[in-house]
């Protein structure tokens, strides 16, 4: 079957699944139904939020579907009468087996990493938290256990030194709309085998990647100052890390690093007033360049040492 007569149901919420869902719809494909998160308050009036999904298949004047749960009788009726070959999924919550087992072709699954390295919530995060030097896009047939599912392609892409999540997370969001439409064309048409993951694990300890809590976004100064560094880039822009300063919250967004001997404990502060503000880690300095303080905004550290008064 030619990929542009496959009749094929779109789930997915956030901007990253606007991306993929947006080449679909630019080549040509039958996107027949779109599933996304319901409208939500958000802001400070609470207003009800249309997810990014939404906006952009009402814009197109596709079909939207919004269950609030996925095993809702009404919701599954709708869905089996859009005749799907296939569903795609792209950032969305977990789906139960009634719904991703539903078209006979299955459901494919958009995944950042290299699976089965990083299965998880977070890979993106994880892998430059981790300090890899590269990671990369995986489409999968989705089955019961999370991440599992046999793998149908993969695109490898490297990590520079000084990458942040949310450019990565760009970089991958590009890339990743031109290999599901790939795999699609190849999966529709037959020629596309799909390989179990335990046929591609080269070690039995593989890197996770779970949920980001709070608890990860604090930075531990008696790590190294590499580790230190890794930490901010994996979590910048989004959700940031943080440490505290006199006794104020301070969010951590972009810092620079040196291995050297500080003759000071971990987690102890040097500063000029001026040009500089640098935390001692385990094996050398880590200096702050972009940071928010508690009550302030987003700022660089010269604008920020103009204005503030250490005590």
């Amino acid at each position: 079957m030619d990929v542009k007569h496959c009749r094929i149901v779109f789930l997915g919420t956030p901007d990253f699944a606007v991306a993929i869902l947006k080449k679909l719809v630019t080549e040509g494909c039958q996107v027949v139904g779109v599933v996304t998160a319901p409208d939500k308050p958000a802001g400070r009036g609470m207003q009800m939020s249309q997810s990014a999904v939404k906006k952009f298949a009402i814009e197109k004047g596709l079909n939207v579907l919004q269950p609030i749960k996925l095993k809702d009788p009404e919701f599954i009726t709708a869905l089996e009468e859009l005749k799907a070959d296939v569903q795609v999924v792209v950032a969305f919550r977990m789906l139960p087996e009634i719904v991703w087992n539903m078209p006979p072709m299955g459901t494919i699954n958009l995944h950042a990493s290299l699976l089965p390295n990083y299965r998880g919530a977070a890979p993106i995060n994880w892998a430059i938290i981790i300090g890899e030097k590269e990671t990369g896009l995986t489409t999968f047939r989705l089955q019961h256990a999370i991440d599992t599912g046999d793998v149908l392609m993969q695109e490898k892409i490297q990590i520079r030194e000084d990458e942040t999540a949310g450019e990565l997370h760009d970089e991958m969001m590009a890339l990743g709309a031109e290999l599901i439409f790939k795999t699609l064309d190849q999966y529709c048409r037959g020629i596309l085998v799909p390989r179990p993951q335990a046929s591609i694990a080269v070690v039995e300890d593989l890197p996770s990647a779970p949920k980001i809590h709070t608890t990860t976004c604090k930075i531990d100064w008696n790590k190294t100052a590499q580790q230190v560094y890794n930490l901010v880039r994996g979590l910048s822009p989004y959700p940031g890390c943080f440490s505290f300063l006199e006794g104020k919250m301070m969010k951590v967004y972009k810092v620079s690093f040196e291995t050297i001997s500080t003759g000071t404990l971990p987690g102890e502060y040097r500063t000029d007033g001026k040009s500089f503000l640098r935390f001692a880690a385990a094996d050398g300095w880590v200096s702050i360049t972009e940071l928010q303080l508690e009550g302030k905004k987003r700022m660089d550290i010269a604008s920020f040492l103009r204005g503030h008064r250490f005590g």
